[in-house]
């Protein structure tokens, strides 16, 4: 295996024998191979998941922009759906586990690559805790017996304290859930995720069409911005930037598709189409769930608009009979969300185990012979996760600082792989001459690279900017957390590799059954 900063090494030629496929990377077939078409997309789609992600945010993206932040969900697709092209072309030549982390290693220098694994990692966590809290804006909603912390006044709500602590109580169940699945085996895991995204996406079709037959306004709703202008030194375009945290949170995690190749059939074909399928069907079915509800409500001026959100919503429109039935759906899709967020974790962590990337790499990069799942990886995730929840439990400006460093901590990552892949394609080094049949953007590869670069960056600027309307501005520290957290996690990703680097280290190479060795070049942090 060449160095991982060349592009020199030919992908391998199309084959039926997935197997055959990896072991020319340099790696066994140690992970369960037995995820399908469907299996592949739904978990790009439920790491997306709308019945989390706009169930989750939606209030906090009207209360920011009012109607009018509808804008914001095909202006962040456009740029996401930049992105997701470049990675479909990654996904179709290199479909290895570790999704961003190794297309990084295959056209980046090795500190681009340890960096993007890294703070992939931790943001992996960070995500999986984020997504665990949105269990307080569902079910308490549904019945107050699971507002252990508080009452009527606090179901549904994580603004206050015992909303925020009611918050990561439901979060630890949900983690815990997803820990004990992850250990049993990616089988069960693809099993209740498929159920999860049939139940989403019937859920999300119905409740469509429920609303649709309640609309009594136009769609002109969406050109009203309810004086959300109204304080921001720049207007309403001030407002708009703010609001559009509430789509950038949703339209992440596509790339799960890639995480999981070497446990899909035929991941070349495969992957490359689930990350966009996964976007753009979420794009759909979130943008005609919002329009529609925005034109069925009752009060589109209902203060519980901006606090409760999409909840309040259904409830309110359909009556709280069939309004619960639908807030059980959402959770049930929060469920699998969570599950495909430590599932990719555990992948990640995996991958860069068994390159020697990480220290204990051969605990973590050990694979059960019963389950055929990395078992370290998975009680790692759950524990981080729960303390990280731990750690904020009463603190009710944690759900949206988790939330925007959540997706810094992807974005970055992104940035990753698309930026020295725009530089690879002005220098006439990608795609490679032997690109084979796969994903190719072609005559418009240099465009969307360069959007998908100039988006990520300027998104990455706007999440982690230090606003008293995301962060809060009792305390600094909270308006500055994304920036000083993200800095932190730098600084130690940056030591890390400095501290263990080896000039020409290895990692433990993975023989192939036909004796082929897969070293590569690079950091070396196998300390077992």
């Amino acid at each position: 295996m060449s160095n991982p900063g060349s592009t020199s090494s030919a992908p391998p030629a199309p084959t039926a024998d997935d197997s055959t496929d990896l072991a020319r990377f340099g790696y066994r077939q140690e992970l369960h191979r037995s995820l399908g078409s469907f299996s592949s997309f739904a978990a790009g789609f439920s790491y997306i998941s709308i019945m989390t992600g706009v169930f989750q945010l939606f209030g906090f993206g009207f209360a920011a922009g009012g109607p009018a932040m509808i804008w914001t969900w095909p202006l962040v697709f456009i740029g996401q759906l930049c992105v997701a092209l470049c990675f479909a072309e990654m996904a179709g030549q290199f479909p290895l586990a570790g999704g961003v982390y190794q297309w990084s290693k295959q056209i980046a220098r090795p500190i681009t690559s340890w960096m993007s694994g890294w703070i992939m990692a931790v943001g992996a966590v960070v995500t999986a805790a984020a997504v665990a809290v949105a269990y307080q804006i569902i079910l308490p909603q549904v019945s107050l017996a699971f507002e252990v912390f508080g009452g009527s006044a606090d179901a549904g709500q994580t603004a206050t304290p015992n909303g925020a602590k009611n918050a990561i109580l439901l979060a630890l169940g949900l983690v815990v859930f997803t820990t004990i699945v992850n250990i049993v085996g990616v089988k069960l895991m693809a099993k209740i995720n498929n159920i999860g995204v049939a139940v989403e996406l019937t859920a999300v079709t119905l409740l469509i069409v429920m609303l649709a037959i309640h609309i009594h306004r136009g769609p002109q709703i969406v050109l009203h911005a309810q004086s959300t202008g109204s304080g921001h030194s720049w207007g309403y375009l001030g407002a708009f930037l703010v609001a559009s945290i509430m789509s950038a949170y949703v339209f992440y995690g596509f790339d799960t598709a890639g995480t999981l190749a070497e446990e899909t059939t035929e991941p070349r074909r495969h992957a490359p189409r689930a990350i966009l399928r996964a976007l753009t069907a979420a794009f759909l079915a979130g943008g005609l769930l919002m329009l529609v509800g925005m034109m069925a409500v009752g009060n589109i001026k209902a203060p519980e608009l901006g606090t409760l959100g999409m909840p309040y919503l259904v409830k309110s429109t359909l009556g709280n009979g069939l309004g619960d039935v639908f807030l059980v759906c959402s959770a049930i899709a929060i469920t699998v969300c969570c599950l495909a967020v430590q599932t990719a974790a555990i992948r990640l962590l995996f991958s860069m185990a068994r390159d020697g990337r990480l220290p204990f790499g051969h605990a973590i990069a050990k694979v059960s012979p019963r389950s055929k799942t990395p078992v370290v990886p998975a009680l790692l995730t759950g524990v981080l996760t729960i303390a990280l929840l731990l750690v904020n439990i009463g603190n009710q400006r944690v759900f949206y600082i988790l939330t925007s460093v959540a997706i810094i901590l992807f974005y970055i990552p992104y940035l990753m792989v698309t930026g020295p892949m725009l530089l690879r394609r002005l220098r006439g080094e990608w795609p490679r001459g032997d690109h084979g049949p796969y994903f190719n953007l072609g005559r418009w590869g240099v465009l969307t690279n360069l959007v998908a670069v100039l988006y990520g960056a300027a998104m990455t600027v706007n999440l982690a900017w230090p606003r008293a309307a995301v962060y809060g501005s009792d305390h600094w520290y909270y308006q500055w957390g994304a920036i000083v957290f993200t800095a932190v996690i730098v600084a130690v990703g940056a030591g890390l590799y400095l501290r263990y680097r080896r000039v020409t280290g290895h990692p433990r190479p993975q023989v192939s059954g036909d004796g082929h060795d897969g070293g590569h070049d690079g950091l070396v942090l196998d300390t077992a």
